[in-house]
């Protein structure tokens, strides 16, 4: 797996991976639905870019080593009390362990490169390839709430892991 940092030239691949019901339907409502036709390239340059200028946000594309060129999803990590980590994965790389690899890797940025003390996750709770990742990385569930997302208002679990706790998990696989 590849991660690359998320850039304007990106928009062409993400709008023909993204715009499908299978990746959006858990994503926050912010997320437009139907998607529109220029809706990565406006999202990149009016929302993802300007985040990341101001070190709000931190995105990669994920890439396959075995064809780095083909974009086949994203990653996010984004300052705030909630929601600190978001992804998406093209429909057919979901459900390979992919998501999960990169996952690995930007929660040990998140704690060990940014030095933040906790990272937090809200996902739907019908979001069970969502919920897997958070309990194969040792989160744990810290209260429920609703959410909107493009399918609709859901019950969310907001799941937690602290940095130590995060150093702690790592050092037993090491």
């Amino acid at each position: 797996m590849l991660l690359r940092p998320l850039r304007i030239a990106d928009a062409a691949q993400i709008q023909e991976q993204f715009p499908h019901w299978e990746v959006v339907r858990y994503l926050v409502n912010r997320v437009p639905w139907p998607y529109p036709a220029d809706g990565a390239r406006r999202y990149i340059s009016d929302v993802a870019l300007p985040a990341i200028a101001k070190e709000n946000q931190w995105t990669w594309t994920l890439r396959l080593k075995s064809r780095p060129e083909q974009i086949i999803g994203a990653v996010d990590l984004r300052r705030g009390d909630e929601h600190n980590r978001g992804f998406w994965l093209g429909v057919d790389w979901q459900g390979k362990g992919l998501m999960s690899e990169a996952c690995e890797w930007v929660t040990d940025y998140w704690f060990d490169t940014l030095g933040f003390r906790v990272m937090r996750v809200a996902k739907a709770v019908g979001n069970t390839a969502s919920r897997r990742i958070s309990e194969k990385q040792g989160m744990r569930l810290v209260r429920l709430i609703e959410n909107d997302y493009v399918c609709g208002r859901l019950p969310t679990e907001v799941w937690e892991i602290t940095a130590d706790e995060w150093r702690k998990r790592k050092s037993r696989f090491s």
